[in-house]
């Protein structure tokens, strides 16, 4: 498979930045898309151009840093982080085009690596249960109905990376915010901070500078983890509540 790369290439924060053609040949339909961003960076260190920056670390679907833009779609055709998209998703003799995450939120590091730290911001401002550590607690300590149970750990599958922000046109991460509010808020141990925990959690996205969420659906769409639309639903409520509780 023969291709033309279209990439963004940024040298710096600072550098206004643009795309660069590239030529990639006996691309096998079995690489995944890193495999093949992999094939070309050492077509260009064979000829002592730098290779292209981008995120990778598991390449399991599991750990989010996959973060790109393939032909305007968050993590390409297929509805899969980058890692797991495979070369037989494009066609012998394509154009493809390949850019960082477009949010005010996620600026660009370096060509296709953007700072996506805001998320961890989000989560340190209250994604999280306190509690004392110590030896796991027997597993039928606390009760959770099998429904709470089942959907906390549909949501809990988010791996923050992002395609919610960089697929919504307002820019908002509202799917990656109602995803771990709904995680927490529908087991037990998330009571005592359910209040605190959504208006500290929604002050820090609003403070990051996401955008707010219209409820056009192109987040969900974009999910590699097919996290729904509903727990945005989820994390206005719990935002209302928290509001008449005088948080």
């Amino acid at each position: 498979m023969n291709l033309t790369l279209k990439i963004w290439r940024q040298q710096n924060p600072s550098d206004k930045g643009g795309l660069k053609t590239y030529e990639v040949a006996d691309i096998s339909e079995d690489m995944s898309f890193l495999e093949m961003l992999d094939s070309l960076n050492e077509q260009l260190n064979e000829i002592g151009e730098e290779p292209v920056a981008f995120d990778h670390d598991c390449r399991e679907g599991i750990c989010g840093s996959c973060a790109l833009m393939i032909n305007g779609q968050a993590h390409g055709p297929e509805v899969t982080t980058t890692c797991q998209l495979h070369m037989r998703s494009f066609s012998d003799g394509q154009t493809i085009t390949i850019e960082p995450w477009r949010a005010d939120a996620f600026p660009v590091v370096k060509d296709l690596v953007t700072d996506r730290s805001a998320f961890d911001r989000i989560i340190q401002a209250g994604g999280y249960i306190s509690a004392n550590t110590g030896s796991a607690p027997e597993a039928n300590s606390v009760p959770a109905p099998r429904e709470k149970a089942t959907r906390a750990f549909n949501v809990a599958t988010c791996i923050g990376c992002g395609a919610c922000v960089a697929a919504c046109p307002n820019g908002s991460a509202s799917l990656f915010l109602g995803a771990k509010i709904t995680h927490l808020g529908e087991l037990p141990q998330g009571q005592p901070e359910r209040d605190s925990r959504v208006a500290s959690m929604v002050a820090q996205h609003d403070a990051e500078g996401f955008g707010g969420c219209t409820n056009i659906g192109e987040c969900t769409a974009a999910c590699p983890k097919e996290i729904p639309l509903d727990v945005i639903s989820q994390l206005n409520k719990d935002l209302r509540t928290a509001i008449r509780h005088g948080h």
